[in-house]
């Protein structure tokens, strides 16, 4: 750790007994770091990696990671690297059931919101995978404890992907990846022509049901990219809002959602559905295309919004194949069950 680094760390734990153990007890583990970095793989191949909060050189090819968020880990998966270092998954917990498999040796080093420095110093990692929006304010202790990328959005899972691949020294990888999913998109797209035909494209809302509230999410989010690159368009209220969903707690504003179908994500929880049961019911809810059509669909929460990587993307599309193959299997105020989910199409190759 530099002495700027460590001034920080100090003033941040000032007066603070267990800070300043910490702030020991990470400078140790830094030094270890150091020692095991020295000896590192034979690989003597160096790259600058341009990302969000600014440049990292990166010798060799990594064997020791660490992701600090969704995305980077389902993205890591997918390269075929196992990290040994995460933090915990928003639901499933520890971890999405379908990263499971191949996690089996890892350790978890706390929440996303709030990863343990001990716990990352420890692994002696040789990469750690951050974000600017979780990560920014620990990045100069991150760095010290190894060579860290920060991307710009958890949720462009396209750009973590190439980002993470040039880092690992997976690029032809991660660049087949991506040429396999754009190739998935324009099938899936043609697909929806011809099954919709004269009625194509369809608009779309893409609704997150909470307790309290209902969120309805963009074009730029996470799942709405992927639909919108799939060709369907968006009520007026959202099509040019960047990522941030707009927050619902009225039912008079049900109107402003009125789409030809309805996308729900719903959590497994009675005071959700309870909710959903309110909305749905709803006079101005009746009136909307979705509701008339009976296009509704609940679908699942952890592809659509929480994983946010290219295997979750690649699931969030089996689903709409399975969906738009009838018979319809639509969302009503009495079942609460996800359509069947199809076979992956090997993004783990």
């Amino acid at each position: 750790m530099n002495d700027r680094a460590g001034q920080r760390f100090y003033k941040t734990n000032k007066g603070s007994a267990s800070g300043l153990t910490s702030f020991a007890f990470i400078t140790l583990c830094l030094w270890l770091c150091a020692t095991v970095s020295a000896s590192a793989s034979a690989d003597t191949t160096t790259r600058t990696v341009k990302h969000a909060l600014g440049e990292t050189v990166i010798d060799g090819q990594p064997k020791r990671v660490v992701s600090l968020f969704q995305g980077a880990t389902d993205t890591l998966v997918a390269l075929g690297v196992e990290p040994v270092g995460v933090v915990e998954s928003w639901a499933q917990k520890p971890m999405y059931s379908y990263l499971r498999p191949q996690l089996k040796n890892v350790t978890y080093v706390g929440l996303e919101t709030q990863p343990s420095l001990e716990d990352i110093a420890l692994l002696k990692p040789d990469l750690i995978i951050a974000s600017r929006y979780r990560s920014e304010k620990i990045y100069g202790i991150l760095s010290q404890i190894a060579p860290t990328i920060a991307l710009e959005e958890v949720y462009d899972f396209r750009q973590t992907l190439k980002t993470t691949g040039k880092a690992l020294g997976k690029e032809d990888k991660a660049n087949q990846l991506l040429t396999d999913w754009q190739k998935r998109i324009i099938e899936t797209r043609h697909n929806l022509q011809a099954h919709f035909g004269r009625d194509w494209p369809q608009k779309v809302s893409l609704l997150d049901f909470r307790s309290d509230h209902v969120r309805l999410y963009t074009p730029n989010s996470f799942s709405g990219s992927i639909l919108s690159d799939l060709g369907f368009k968006w009520p007026k209220v959202v099509e040019d809002r960047q990522w941030a969903p707009q927050k619902l707690v009225s039912k008079e504003s049900i109107p402003l959602i009125d789409a030809d179908m309805y996308f729900v994500l719903m959590k497994d929880d009675p005071a959700v559905q309870k909710n959903y049961q309110s909305w749905s019911q709803h006079l101005l809810w009746q009136q909307t295309q979705a509701a008339k059509t009976n296009h509704i669909y609940q679908v699942d929460n952890i592809y659509w919004s929480l994983a946010g990587g290219i295997i979750s993307a690649n699931h969030m599309l089996d689903e709409v194949d399975t969906i738009f193959h009838p018979p319809y299997q639509r969302l009503n105020q009495d079942s609460y069950k996800v359509p069947n989910q199809g076979q992956y199409h090997g993004a783990t190759k």
